[in-house]
């Protein structure tokens, strides 16, 4: 049993390894996966006191961080929801977009606006190619997104009244 207990080494885990543990984890590895992989790539260091506390203060300021960008993000996500982004592009007599509508010039939209928006965040169920008020949403974290108004407006000087009103009447 004294054999036994000699190739084995208890480390502490600075990431997550499939099938060995999570980030901060204390764990019992083999001495020669320790010693030829775990701690030369870095995802490991010896499990002393110094460097378990070194690992227990680097998470618990991890979880200070991101329970701050949370509050952040709800903070945009609330100032945000209703608000409206005015696009402009070119369109034809009938209100068909030449291009499309991108949510990089959505997000530009709002920041414009003094919205904090991330061009990834803007989510588009499909391609906006029609001049009106449209209805899209941004995902700031998997259970946390809004909803804004997008109304895309013809920048041609061709367009008549008709057809800046929205773009819902069909000819």
């Amino acid at each position: 049993m004294a054999t036994k207990m000699a190739n084995v080494m208890k480390v502490l885990l600075c990431e997550d390894i499939e099938k060995v543990g999570w980030l901060g984890d204390v764990v019992e590895v083999k001495m020669g996966y320790a010693r030829n992989y775990l701690l030369p790539q870095g995802l490991a260091k010896v499990a002393t006191e110094a460097n378990i506390k070194s690992i227990a203060d680097e998470k618990t300021h991890r979880a200070q961080q991101r329970k701050s960008e949370r509050q952040k993000l709800e903070e945009a996500a609330k100032s945000v929801e209703g608000a409206e982004a005015v696009v402009a592009a070119k369109a034809n007599e009938q209100g068909h977009l030449f291009g499309s509508v991108t949510g990089r010039e959505i997000a530009t939209n709002l920041r414009e606006q003094g919205f904090e928006v991330s061009d990834d965040a803007v989510q588009l169920a499909g391609h906006i190619k029609e001049v009106g008020t449209h209805a899209v949403s941004l995902k700031f974290a998997d259970d946390l997104s809004c909803q804004v108004s997008v109304v895309v407006v013809s920048e041609g000087p061709n367009l008549g009244p008709e057809s800046a009103g929205g773009g819902s009447a069909e000819e």
